[in-house]
C-alpha cells in the first residue's frame, strides 16, 4: 500500500472514531472538552518528538539488524510465522510494560500524568509525559531485540497499536454487543475505561493495549462495570491541579 493511500485511510479512521464519540458517547464528560483535548494534543505533540528523533531510529535499527542475523523470537520460529510470532511478542511485551508503569514507583510518577484526565477520549490516548516516553526506550529497545521483529512487520504492529489506543480510549458506545464480541480479541471501550477507573481494583486491570488475550492469560481481566458509574481520573489531593499542562508536566518531579 502507498504511503499517500496508508496515510488517508489512517486519516479516515481517526475521523470515522472522533464522529463516533460525538454521535454515540459512553460516558457523559465531567469537564469542558475543548481545554482538555487542547492539553492533550499538546502532550502528545511533545511525546511524538520523541518518537520522531529517538524511538524510531533506534528500533528501526535493532529491527534490521534482526533480519540481518536471523535473531529473537521470530528467528526460532518457521519463517512463515516468524513475523506472527514477532508481532504477538511485542504486543505481549508492551502489556509487561503496561504492568510495570502501575507498579514501579517511578514509572507510576510519570504513567500517572496519563490516568489524571477526568475524562476519557480518543485525546486521552496520546496524553502521555514526554519523560515517560524517554523512560521507555531501553524496555523498547529490548523488546525489538528478543521479539526479533523486522522493519516492516515493526511498522505494521506501531500502525495497530496507534489505532488500537485511539480507538479503545474512545467515548464510544459501540452498537448491541458489539464491545463484548471484541474484547474476545481486542482491546475496547468499555474494557478500557475500567481501567481508568479511580478505584485502585478496576485500575489494576485490562493492561492490554492491543490484543486483551493477555488480560485473560494473566487474570487481569475485568467486566461487567456500569460505564456510567466509574470515575475516571485519579483520587488523590493533587489530581485536580495536574490535569493542567504545566503542572502535569512538573507533577512527576514534585
Amino acid at each position: 500500500m502507498k504511503r499517500s493511500t496508508l496515510a488517508l485511510a489512517m486519516a479516515a479512521s481517526v475521523a470515522a472514531i472522533a464522529l463516533a464519540e460525538r454521535r454515540r458517547p459512553l460516558r457523559p464528560a465531567s469537564s469542558p472538552a475543548a481545554p482538555r483535548i487542547a492539553r492533550n494534543l499538546a502532550m502528545g505533540a511533545m511525546c511524538a518528538v520523541v518518537v520522531a528523533l529517538a524511538e524510531q531510529p533506534m528500533t528501526q535499527a535493532i529491527a534490521r539488524t534482526n533480519i540481518a542475523r536471523r535473531r529473537g523470537l521470530a528467528g526460532l520460529a518457521p519463517r512463515p510465522l516468524a513475523p506472527v510470532v514477532a508481532f504477538l511478542a511485542m504486543d505481549y511485551g508492551f502489556y509487561r510494560w503496561h504492568v510495570a508503569t502501575h507498579r514501579v514507583p517511578l514509572l507510576w510518577r510519570l504513567h500517572r500524568v496519563h490516568h489524571v484526565d477526568p475524562d476519557l477520549d480518543m485525546s486521552t490516548a496520546i496524553r502521555f509525559h514526554f519523560v515517560d516516553m524517554v523512560v521507555s526506550l531501553p524496555w523498547q529497545a529490548v523488546q525489538v531485540r528478543l521479539s526479533g521483529i523486522g522493519p516492516r512487520t515493526l511498522l505494521a504492529w506501531r500502525r495497530f497499536f496507534f489505532l488500537s489506543i485511539l480507538f479503545h480510549h474512545a467515548n464510544w458506545r459501540l452498537p448491541g454487543q458489539w464491545d463484548d464480541r471484541l474484547s474476545l480479541l481486542l482491546t475496547t471501550p468499555r474494557m478500557h475505561g475500567i481501567h481508568h477507573s479511580q478505584r485502585l481494583a478496576e485500575r489494576e486491570s485490562n493492561w492490554s493495549s492491543g490484543i486483551s488475550l493477555w488480560d485473560r492469560l494473566h487474570g487481569t481481566f475485568v467486566a461487567g462495570v456500569d460505564q456510567a458509574l466509574i470515575p475516571i481520573g485519579i483520587d488523590d489531593s493533587a489530581a485536580t491541579a495536574d490535569v493542567a499542562l504545566l503542572p502535569a508536566i512538573a507533577a512527576p518531579f514534585a
